[in-house]
């Protein structure tokens, strides 16, 4: 593997590990269009840039999921009877994301899916609020619904689903550390689901990069799970002394300039 390769994913899985301590923000968001700047160097075909670095930071999540999930399990602030309940949905809807709609997907509707995902993200980051608690978890048919559904567009993204299952939970009356402590918990399952879909699927596309398992590029997961895994306590320690309110408005202003990034990708790949 080239050097400059390597130190390049160390220090994207170093920042991108530091952010989701300080902030608790996803991996995907910064993961995936850095990682599409990076792949010539492995000679990635374009046509399958996208669909590898989606998969690829899908792929690290199962494994950052694990120590951020312990870490809330001996907190006692995990919902286990919430992650019962909207797993096998989430396990459902992964695995028809990843495996089965994931690999028909054109690159530059993906690109565009994800550049809409990653600028609402930043304007929720720069403005939003908290959601308001509603009135108490659905039954358990809606409530696997809900699950099917956060697994299904995770899939397309590449992200844990705690943009999505963090407001259903506080919405449903659940109290916002346990929401996010729960969420910790169904990214793993999110992750396992989409990763053994994206592997499934990406199994017959001869991409002609070494180190390819299905879509997922294990070089690179590797190096980025790495230094990520390495940084995250450090940030999370950090969220306790530094402005964590400018800061995410800064990172905010990052996410904009990645989702442009995205949009102009999708922008060249319709047009070409």
């Amino acid at each position: 593997m080239d050097l400059y390769f390597l130190a390049s994913l160390l220090l994207l899985g170093a920042f991108g590990g530091f952010a989701a301590g300080l902030l608790g923000i996803g991996g995907g968001m910064i993961l995936v269009p850095f990682m599409i700047m990076l792949f010539p160097m492995v000679g990635m075909p374009e046509v399958y840039m996208v669909h590898a670095a989606i998969a690829t930071s899908m792929g690290t999540i199962l494994f950052t999921s694990i120590s951020s999930m312990r870490a809330h399990h001996k907190r006692g602030a995990i919902r286990w009877d919430i992650v019962a309940v909207l797993a096998p949905g989430i396990i459902l809807g992964g695995l028809l994301s990843g495996g089965a709609v994931f690999a028909y997907i054109d690159p530059a509707w993906l690109s565009l899916v994800f550049a809409v995902f990653v600028a609402y993200s930043a304007s929720r980051m720069m403005w939003g609020r908290p959601p308001a608690a509603g009135r108490g978890m659905p039954g358990k048919a809606v409530t696997a619904g809900v699950g099917a559904g956060i697994g299904f567009v995770s899939g397309l993204v590449g992200a844990g689903g705690g943009f999505l299952s963090v407001p259903f939970m506080v919405r449903s009356n659940v109290a916002i550390h346990n929401a996010v402590a729960t969420s910790a918990a169904l990214g793993f399952f999110i992750a396992l689901a989409n990763s053994a879909g994206y592997i499934v699927s990406g199994l017959s596309e001869g991409t002609g990069v070494p180190g390819m398992v299905g879509y997922i590029h294990v070089p690179t997961l590797l190096g980025i799970v790495v230094a990520s895994m390495l940084t995250a306590p450090l940030g999370a320690r950090c969220a306790h002394s530094l402005p964590v309110a400018t800061l995410k408005r800064v990172f905010a202003i990052l996410l904009f300039a990645l989702a442009l990034y995205m949009l102009y990708r999708a922008g060249v790949a319709f047009g070409a």
